[in-house]
């Protein structure tokens, strides 16, 4: 699995119109390479689809080939409307429109991951949403009772009850709530809710959380039917503020969705060679050989995401493992004491040495230069001569010093 780490995946700004009028301003993150799946992310109570834990886990999904949605709940961030009027009730309506959104560009099967607050909402909002549209669900630090974040309000809620509406502070933040707002919040049974539900779920929370105790994901497992998982992230906070942490879960979600997410691979692996494909970055580029797949980019300074190798790296890559495999696969043969050999290889574009070759008019000498260093002292010098003798004669340095040449077949697509 590749670390999405502090890697910006493509993206799309996207916006949602809920049923109350307003717009959700949302963010997709995508793959570099090709859509398998897709999934929405609910961030936490008053937080925004910025946080660490939304940024991180919806790109370590997209690093897996899973297109994933955050967005900021009504009243929140960039998305209209009144967060002291909305409650939870709003959020799951906006969870359901978003997913309406993502099944009709991605189709059906959609994985639904949600933190804190955002966790119960996805659990709540999985009925509307349809259960045959959802594949699985996972949660981070959620609430088994959503009147519980009523805890965690600073502000006289009686008075806002007698009055219809009052200034709190959540968070450090003041926010404007309503009646309205405390009643649709202490409306919902949350563990009757998980117990109908018949789709795989993950729980993740950590044993040292200070907001939300980790006795409701007890809770919430206990409610929960089969398959169920829960992970444990000891020694995180609440709000995943290390990014060690974030990265761990994000990871971890992303393993396990995988055995649920309908992972489209509407292309296949080639029986020899290797197929690209252009992905979703403006470099980026998914390879496929008969048995592997991995992604080739630029670095952010050519205008790449830099989510893996250069077209360049593959080229050193081969001339440097070809090399190593040949030296070590002969001393092998002669049963020589080989500790091991680094070969490095860099690409030099404007090889200006003389050199014999005829060139093309305008063309230019490139060279590839390679470095190889043995390991250990245990080979005599005739050896290590013998070696490097052999390291010429590695297929990769024959067939690029040889007379090479690419043939093109253009076809329609069909």
């Amino acid at each position: 699995m590749r670390d999405a780490g502090e890697k910006a995946m493509p993206s799309e700004n996207i916006e949602i119109r809920t049923p109350a009028g307003h717009t959700l301003d949302g963010k997709l993150e995508l793959p570099t390479g090709l859509v398998r799946g897709a999934a929405l992310f609910a961030h936490c109570f008053t937080c925004t689809m910025q946080s660490k834990a939304a940024v991180e886990v919806t790109r370590a999904l997209a690093a897996e080939g899973i297109a994933t949605l955050r967005f900021d709940f009504t009243g929140l961030g960039g998305s209209g409307g009144d967060f002291g009027r909305a409650g939870f009730a709003s959020d799951v309506e906006d969870l359901v429109a978003s997913a309406q959104e993502l099944c009709r560009r991605f189709g059906d099967g959609i994985l639904l991951v949600g933190h804190s607050l955002g966790g119960a909402a996805v659990l709540a909002a999985a009925d509307m949403i349809g259960r045959d549209r959802i594949a699985a669900i996972a949660t981070i630090g959620a609430p088994s009772d959503v009147p519980h974040v009523l805890g965690n309000i600073e502000g006289d809620l009686e008075r806002i009850e007698a009055e219809g509406r009052g200034t709190v502070t959540i968070g450090g933040r003041k926010f404007e709530l309503s009646k309205e707002f405390l009643d649709r919040t202490r409306s919902v049974d949350l563990l009757q809710q998980v117990g109908a539900l018949r789709i795989p779920l993950m729980f993740c929370h950590s044993p040292t959380d200070q907001i939300v105790s980790v006795d409701h994901a007890s809770h919430l497992f206990g409610a929960a039917k089969h398959p169920k998982s829960f992970v444990s992230l000891a020694g995180a906070d609440h709000l995943l503020t290390q990014a060690r942490d974030a990265r761990f879960v994000a990871g971890v979600i992303a393993t396990w969705a995988q055995r649920y997410i309908p992972m489209e691979d509407d292309w296949p692996m080639p029986e020899d060679g290797i197929v690209a494909c252009t992905g979703h970055g403006r470099f980026g580029t998914e390879v496929h050989t008969s048995d592997h797949r991995f992604i080739v980019d630029e670095p952010r300074s050519f205008g790449g995401d830099d989510t893996g190798p250069t077209p360049y790296d593959l080229l050193n890559a081969a001339l440097g493992t070809c090399t190593a495999m040949t030296m070590k696969m002969y001393a092998d043969r002669q049963k020589w004491p080989f500790e091991g050999v680094q070969v490095h290889v860099t690409h030099e574009r404007d090889h200006a040495e003389d050199c014999d070759h005829v060139l093309e008019e305008g063309a230019k000498v490139q060279a590839l230069n390679r470095s190889i260093r043995f390991r250990g002292n245990a080979l005599s010098d005739e050896q290590r001569e013998k070696l490097v003798e052999i390291a010429d004669k590695c297929p990769v340095h024959r067939t690029l010093e040889g007379h090479l040449h690419i043939h093109t077949d253009t076809r329609r697509e069909s």
